[in-house]
């Protein structure tokens, strides 16, 4: 078995859900090398979050961002964390909820995922920057 790991950064998205998978790609050449494996694709913060979902709709996206919204509300008054901002505690339990990492099957150079299927940036503060992602890969090599 052969293992690749390498950090990756995302531009600044708004507050929202990101399609990233291309802006990942661009950034992992290795993958090609790979035949067979598994990336396991982790964010390395605690305000965002990674998941795999519809890539064709982007009305999808709207849709997640609008149920999250309405499921942890900003301004909660039991709150206690509060300093950084309204919209940092639900920050943070959203990226609880969804999740800091995805892994993904590998097949000859690419991730075998459904046609339907592309990663998403889960950008849950109103600014959150740049984001930096660690992908690890395990696999045979051709």
């Amino acid at each position: 078995m052969n293992w690749t790991q390498k950090e990756i950064h995302l531009s600044p998205k708004p507050r929202g859900f990101h399609l990233v998978t291309r802006q990942i790609l661009e950034q992992l050449p290795e993958l090609k090398e790979y035949r067979i494996g598994i990336a396991h694709i982790f964010i390395c913060h605690t305000s965002a979050s990674l998941t795999l979902n519809e890539n064709a709709d982007p009305d999808v996206r709207v849709d997640f961002e609008s149920h999250f919204n309405k499921y942890v509300p900003e301004n909660a008054p039991y709150y206690v964390h509060t300093l950084e901002g309204s919209d940092d505690m639900p920050a943070h339990i959203k990226a609880s909820l969804l999740g800091s990492s995805v892994s993904i099957p590998i097949k000859d150079g690419a991730f075998n995922v459904g046609i339907w299927q592309g990663i998403y940036l889960c950008e849950h503060r109103n600014s959150g920057g740049s984001r930096k992602i660690i992908v690890t890969i395990n696999g045979e090599r051709d």
